[in-house]
């Protein structure tokens, strides 16, 4: 993968320099890498694997589109007034022409040969022609200028206090997690494209170590790029090396090749960035749009939306927040009960699907405490009680009965839910048979 400064991040970083100036950006990115270690140290990168599919291939898509609408920016200029105005003419045919030569050569080319990334030969064809011809197109150096020399180290020039962490904190928490989000979102799907296992945790305490380098520095830290790394996948690359090329080429570019650079056509690389758009999106979600369950149609379209809207860390927090309320809904409508009564005139209750927070309210309407007989069974050896929520159904459920004057057996709980249910003393009147082995999550 290849790291750096984020989109993501940026937005939120504006909104720290523009309140207390870019010294507290540096703070914010020390204690940002801090958190982000402590996250990887404390194995905290296994929870990536909470993310859905149809959020994975939301992000990805929304990603794509908002790359592909990035690159709509090249085609403006400068007006009269300084105001931007789209190009015309001439330059906006020649623009195209050589966007749509380089996303040919980027597509072609490896069917002929791979021995050189097809990105970086579109990239120098390009620029030869244009440099070659005198061709009248924008260039990298009439956007900026991208010479610089080597940082220095510093400590953050802010107080030492209380007051300090206060403030930073907060963007702290919210950088560590945007940049954790993308970067583990990432990792996902570069291990999918080059069929590898990757560590989440191991790239926490990378990813933060290398922020708090870059906080005393004067950088602004980052995370993983997923257009960059999928450009860089694409080009062949498939270890650690490559990402170590690219930081070391891109310095070179910054201090000594920072003329050649600024030559480069921007229609290059907005080809590169198209053809990186058609590669990061998932085709594939327009095919089975119709054959995946309407709930995870939707989150991929949500997740999308949002992505191109607001930006990466929220759309895939509120669809994986989506996804848990869909799946907690449908695992509550599942839970049943087998009513009989045997010979004895003993009730039994056998139920069946999991009982936690959601399922509680229909659980309860499953008995009859008013019509059951004196003895009632209620088996759960086709359930499990997941939460405290389970545990405070089946004491309320065994006070409908006890207040009756009826004797209720339960059957089947894990030692921890006799555990729970024994603490609550003279609340509940109850008879524990066998005990399953499993756990409640009660934390």
């Amino acid at each position: 993968m290849i790291s750096g400064a984020t989109g993501a991040l940026a937005v939120v970083m504006v909104a720290l320099v523009k309140a207390h100036g870019v010294e507290y950006l540096f703070a914010t990115v020390i204690l940002m890498g801090l958190i982000q270690m402590t996250m990887g140290f404390l194995k905290l990168g296994k929870f990536i694997r909470l993310v859905p599919e149809p959020v994975i291939y939301g992000f990805v898509n929304g990603l794509a589109i908002v790359i592909f609408m990035a690159q709509f920016g090249q085609f403006k200029t400068a007006g009269p007034g300084g105001e931007l105005e789209w190009i015309s003419g001439t330059m906006l045919y020649l623009m195209l022409g050589l966007i749509l030569v380089t996303m040919l050569i980027i597509y072609f080319l490896p069917k002929l040969t791979k021995a050189i990334p097809s990105s970086l030969a579109a990239i120098l064809f390009v620029s030869v022609v244009v440099i070659f011809f005198d061709l009248p197109t924008k260039s990298v150096g009439d956007m900026a200028s991208i010479k610089g020399g080597l940082p220095l180290f510093s400590i953050p020039n802010v107080p030492f206090s209380l007051e300090t962490f206060k403030i930073i904190l907060p963007y702290s928490f919210i950088l560590a997690g945007i940049g954790l989000i993308e970067s583990l979102l990432t990792l996902t799907l570069i291990d999918e494209i080059t069929e590898t296992k990757g560590s989440g945790n191991k790239e926490c305490i990378a990813q933060g170590a290398a922020n708090v380098v870059t906080g005393f520095f004067g950088g602004m830290g980052g995370c993983a790029m997923i257009g960059q790394s999928i450009i860089n996948v694409s080009s062949g690359a498939r270890g650690r090396l490559s990402g170590i090329v690219a930081s070391l080429s891109l310095l070179c570019f910054i201090l000594f090749g920072s003329s050649l650079i600024e030559r480069v056509p921007l229609a290059a690389l907005v080809g590169v960035m198209f053809m990186v758009c058609v590669g990061t999106f998932e085709w594939t979600s327009f095919r089975i749009l119709k054959k995946i369950p309407k709930a995870d149609a939707i989150v991929l379209v949500l997740v999308t939306v949002l992505t191109v809207i607001f930006d990466l860390a929220i759309a895939v927090v509120i669809g994986v927040i989506a996804s848990a309320l869909v799946f907690a809904w449908e695992s509550a409508v599942r839970i049943r009960a087998r009513k009989y009564v045997d010979d004895k005139g003993v009730k039994h209750y056998e139920i069946w699907g999991p009982l936690f927070f959601a399922s509680t309210a229909l659980f309860q309407e499953k008995f009859d405490p008013a019509g059951d007989p004196d003895m009632v069974i209620v088996s759960f050896k086709e359930s499990k009680v997941l939460d405290h929520s389970g545990i405070e159904a089946l004491q309320k459920l065994t006070k409908r009965y006890t207040s009756l004057g009826k004797k209720i057996r339960l059957s089947y709980l894990s030692p921890d839910c006799k555990g729970l249910i024994d603490t609550a003393g003279n609340m509940i009147e109850v008879d524990i048979m066998e005990d399953a082995h499993y756990h409640v999550a009660i934390d």
